[in-house]
């Protein structure tokens, strides 16, 4: 039987591709980010007055700030200089390999066989996508540094929630200091220029910045439950969803081995709901 924690990283996947769709449709990418991080921590604010403070978890919280700074940068400036079907795929790609090692040798998750050849799948399936696409040197680099960030960050969020008194104490709080601290230094970088793109587009970051809350606070959960290598793994189902977005809603283009990498990226997440 295909557990909760399984569950939720699939629907944490297909809530994170329309969060990043969101992103990648904004006209100021970066402004974007910070009044989506913004509202995310103001979302939160009600919350951290009914959970405890996250002793034990300060310094997994402190890196996984320090990292974030570096992903929303990178994710950006990826999003800017190439399509969201090209990068995306490559920063996606590159994370479960480094979240894996970080969750067996960092965290001492296990990781099976039948897990190894899923996650395979997934990867496979997520690089072959990208065969093709027009990435320049620049591109590549960003999208290679945010799939380096997103494990990163990954294994810190693992490690803060399992240390925290409370799976809410650990998620409240990262909202809150990811959005107070990263989107205010984001916004105050951009200055006037995001102040008026707030007044125009402000529901719609406000939206993804729910969004964006239930899908890492679906993750943080299931991290808190179950081996990262095989989760982390799952939540890259995104990939499928960010698929289909693209092409629907973005106007993106699909060919041959945008489908094939779909149909391994389909069997690796079949053979990880199916395996422990």
């Amino acid at each position: 039987m295909v557990e909760t924690a399984a569950l939720m990283m699939i629907a944490s996947g297909a809530i994170h591709a329309t969060v990043n769709a969101v992103l990648k449709s904004g006209n100021d990418k970066l402004a974007s980010r910070a009044l989506i991080d913004l509202s995310g921590g103001m979302l939160v604010l009600p919350a951290v007055i009914f959970v405890p403070l996250p002793h034990g978890a300060w310094g997994w919280l402190a890196g996984s700030l320090a990292v974030h700074a570096i992903y929303f940068l990178a994710l950006v400036r990826a999003f800017e200089v190439a399509e969201m079907s090209a990068t995306y795929p490559i920063m996606r790609g590159t994370a479960p390999v480094f979240a894996a090692l970080g969750g067996v040798f960092i965290l001492g998750d296990a990781i099976t066989l039948p897990v190894a050849a899923g996650m395979g799948l997934v990867v496979s399936g997520i690089m072959l996508s990208a065969i093709g696409r027009n990435l320049t040197c620049a591109a590549l680099g960003y999208s290679l540094l945010t799939g380096m960030a997103v494990a990163c960050y990954t294994v810190f969020d693992a490690g803060g929630v399992r240390n925290a008194p409370t799976q809410l104490s650990y998620i409240a709080w990262a909202f809150l200091v990811l959005g107070a601290v990263i989107g205010a230094a984001f916004g105050a970088w951009r200055g006037r220029t995001f102040v008026d793109y707030a007044k125009r587009n402000w529901r719609s970051c406000v939206v993804a910045g729910a969004l964006g809350v239930v899908s890492y606070g679906l993750a943080l959960t299931a991290y808190s439950v179950g081996d990262l290598p095989r989760l982390a793994s799952l939540r890259e189902s995104s990939i499928l969803f960010a698929l289909v977005i693209a092409i629907i809603f973005l106007g993106e283009k699909a060919d041959r081995l945008k489908l094939a990498g779909g149909a391994l990226i389909f069997g690796g997440v079949v053979t990880l709901l199916l395996t422990r």
